[in-house]
């Protein structure tokens, strides 16, 4: 079978997620075409043969990380911007602009490919042309209907969203089920939102059989856009570098591969899988943004956490995190200081409040839950 899938670029997460599933479907005889920009796009070009460049959306961002009240006028108004990796000034498209793009990005080579199935990981664009070319769809997401530091002026455009994502075939959230979902702040009340019977909590897709490690160091994995690692590096580093246990630090700069020592900080711009694995496994507790995958990296090694969240979804599920006594959620340096003290002081705790989620983690086998799902929609 013929199966598309369009990728959103808002972070990593999406990608990440994608190409595992992405592979077993392939080994499974089936035909992929995958469509996604930025970074996306690139890993996407190392791991398949049919891979289609797509106009990117994104939040409007500047070495402060997202810049909530821009990234609202930049909804249907073009903003300049700092391109900080270029190091010159361009002009940003509006979002309403990038989604027409994008749409027709898509449709562009629809007929050509004729799919048999549409997979969204966080993108409503392949969902609308889907319902519009009346293709079977299927919608992979982490957030629905969020309810953690959304402004309330972006409700009727997440009604919009919504509507495309009830008319789906079926929608997988890979996460826990209730009680212990980890973005459940993110999904929202399935029942409200109208995916009763439609929805289907597999686990993540990450393999989380629990694994132990040591606890050598503290462990702080940055990533996201240069703004938002430009934002965590200023909060983490003046931090990490006065305390006397010690903090490895990856910067999240793909390429080569340099070394630096700041204090007991040892700087990595790059960490390879199995570098970031082991770093992971043998640490005390783990300093992260929130985001999805990351979260049940942590789950899986048993590692508790603090979150410095740089956008909604994130807080969402730095939020859960807390809530179910697993981590601490912080804003600023101040805050951080804080917590390192607090998890230090308390961490029998903590270990024991995440040994008990890393269980229950492990019970979902959510990446083969999803293909098993793919291929019964393809019958």
């Amino acid at each position: 079978m013929r199966l598309l899938f369009s990728c959103s670029e808002l972070g990593l997460g999406h990608v990440s997620r994608i190409i595992p599933l992405g592979k077993q479907l392939e080994k499974n005889g089936h035909e992929m075409f995958f469509f996604s920009g930025g970074k996306a796009y690139e890993m996407l070009q190392k791991e398949f043969s049919h891979v289609y460049r797509c106009q990117p959306i994104s939040w409007y961002e500047n070495a402060h990380g997202i810049i909530t009240s821009a990234s609202l006028l930049n909804l249907l108004f073009p903003l300049p911007l700092f391109n900080m990796e270029q190091n010159k000034f361009e002009l940003k498209k509006s979002n309403a602009m990038e989604t027409i793009h994008r749409y027709y990005d898509l449709r562009e080579n629809l007929h050509d490919i004729a799919p048999d199935l549409f997979i969204a990981d966080g993108d409503i664009n392949a969902l609308r042309l889907a319902e519009r070319w009346k293709i079977p769809s299927l919608y992979i997401a982490n957030m629905i209907r969020p309810s953690y530091g959304f402004s309330a002026f972006l409700s009727p455009g997440e009604r919009v969203v919504e509507r495309y994502v009830k008319n789906c075939t079926k929608t997988i959230i890979p996460d826990n089920p209730p009680p212990n979902t980890v973005s459940e702040y993110n999904i929202g009340n399935l029942d409200s939102v109208g995916l009763t019977g439609k929805a289907e909590y597999v686990g993540s897709f990450i393999d989380t059989t629990p694994v132990k490690g040591a606890q050598e160091h503290i462990f702080a994995p940055i990533s996201g856009p240069v703004g938002t690692r430009a934002k965590l590096i200023k909060t983490l580093i003046p931090v990490l570098e006065k305390l006397n246990t010690k903090c490895v630090i990856s910067l999240g700069t793909p390429g080569k591969k340099v070394s630096a020592k700041i204090g007991n900080c040892e700087l990595h711009t790059w960490l390879s899988t199995e570098e970031r694995a082991e770093a992971m496994k043998n640490a005390k507790f783990v300093i992260f943004s929130g985001g999805h995958a990351t979260c049940f990296e942590t789950i899986k090694y048993g590692k508790p956490s603090i979150c410095i969240p740089t956008q909604p979804e994130q807080l969402g599920n730095a939020v859960k995190l807390q809530d179910l006594n697993c981590s601490i959620t912080v804003k600023n340096r101040k805050q951080l200081e804080k917590a390192v003290e607090k998890m230090e002081t308390q961490k029998e705790a903590y270990d024991r409040n995440v040994a008990v989620l890393s269980e229950f983690s492990g019970r979902f086998k959510g990446l083969d839950r999803a293909v098993s799902i793919v291929e019964s929609l393809l019958d």
